[in-house]
């Protein structure tokens, strides 16, 4: 697609949602073209919250199947559209409820900690969901007694662990993007844009 047939989609999209009065929510990871468009871009948690707090009946989700059902439970009286709704997260979809309830027979005295970037199933059978930012806050006021399990983050899930000094017994899975970027790549990046 060149320039000119790029201008034209972007018109032709701002001009339907207007027309439809449509509210764009899209993720930080979305391309640039996408984040023009938008109404509001943030983390996965931060759409669900604008969506909600969008007075708009029609929203349209540009991020992963996740992030349009969250979207769908926090606002059952607006219309959650999906321009891709095959686009998924591998880590979140490595998880299932049953796994969870499998889990559970086995380790009874374990609370579930699960990362809000997950299918609402697995949610509806974990203890708490946190997200990123609040997760070391919420696992601190957990009692001490318990055994955490974390699912499905295992990079998050030992974040937390070092920063609390507590143990924490993580699925295995992470985000396969973050479990590429190496330690020196993130060093070499800092010294070059400090």
């Amino acid at each position: 697609m060149n320039k000119t047939e790029k201008q034209q989609l972007k018109e032709e999209i701002l001009r339907k949602k207007q027309e439809k009065s449509i509210y764009i929510i899209a993720h930080y990871y979305q391309r640039s073209e996408v984040q023009e468009i938008a109404d509001f871009v943030g983390d996965s948690y931060a759409m669900a919250l604008a969506a909600r707090d969008s007075e708009s009946e029609i929203i349209l989700v540009a991020g992963v199947d996740f992030m349009a059902e969250t979207a769908a439970i926090l606002c059952p009286d607006k219309i959650i559209l999906s321009p891709e709704p095959a686009a998924t997260c591998p880590m979140a979809n490595s998880i299932s409820a049953e796994h969870i309830r499998t889990y559970r027979e086995l380790h009874p005295d374990t609370l579930v900690v699960t990362y809000v970037n997950t299918p609402a199933e697995v949610k509806a059978v974990s203890d708490v969901c946190v997200t990123s930012s609040n997760a070391e806050k919420i696992i601190s006021r957990l009692p001490e007694d318990k055994k955490i399990y974390f699912v499905p983050d295992q990079n998050l899930a030992r974040n937390i662990a070092r920063g609390l000094d507590r143990e924490i017994t993580a699925y295995d899975s992470a985000c396969p993007i973050h479990a590429v970027v190496t330690k020196d790549e993130i060093i070499k990046l800092k010294a070059e844009h400090p």
